[in-house]
């Protein structure tokens, strides 16, 4: 569906720009952007793989491992339908974790994982409690290093790159309390309904 959608905002927009003179422009847009684009991305690759490089250390320091025990009894009441010790939690906290330093893109495939043992775990092709849940965290997803942000301001030339650091950690929680608790209110008014 989201393909579908940039691909008509694209062909409307070439369209519109063919009728009204301007496909010059256009056209110097889109190889400007390709090149920033192109740039960006190789500047980031270095910050990822410096993140990855020291996640790695702290997986090999059993630092991570800490920090899953750490907010295991945390997820455990924010996911109470998961079993103890079931993969789906060993992966939602992982992906919790590369979440909090920024890593999104390191995240992305842990996150696929726990969505599909919630997948197993329910048993079904509806979306579960569990799998609504971890949406909305990892959409709204606490963190603690915007690793991403401030690589590309390092690429601008600001001045301070981390100085986002404080505004984000408290943007992000508000953002997860707020996840969690519209998750709460729409759990508690659907289960009220299906009583009634």
């Amino acid at each position: 569906m989201v393909n579908l959608i940039w691909a008509l905002l694209a062909v409307t927009g070439i369209v519109f720009a063919a009728f009204n003179g301007t496909m010059e422009e256009v056209n110097k847009a889109i190889f400007s952007t390709l090149d920033e684009a192109v740039m960006i991305t190789l500047s980031l690759t270095g910050v990822l793989v410096f993140w990855l490089g020291l996640m790695k250390i702290a997986e090999a320091a059993g630092l991570l491992e800490g920090l899953a025990k750490l907010f295991r009894p945390i997820v455990k009441r924010i996911f109470p339908d998961i079993p103890d010790n079931d993969p789906a939690l060993g992966y939602i906290l992982s992906n919790m974790t590369a979440n909090m330093f920024g890593l999104g893109n390191a995240a992305t495939p842990m996150g696929l994982k726990a969505m599909k043992e919630l997948k197993r775990l329910s048993g079904t092709e509806e979306a579960s409690r569990s799998m609504i849940t971890f949406l909305a965290i990892n959409t709204s997803s606490l963190t603690l290093i915007p690793t991403t942000v401030i690589a590309i301001r390092m690429k601008y030339g600001s001045v301070d790159p981390t100085s986002i650091v404080g505004a984000t950690i408290m943007a992000t929680i508000i953002s997860t309390l707020a996840a969690l608790m519209i998750d709460r209110l729409f759990y508690y008014k659907r289960k009220r309904t299906l009583k009634i």
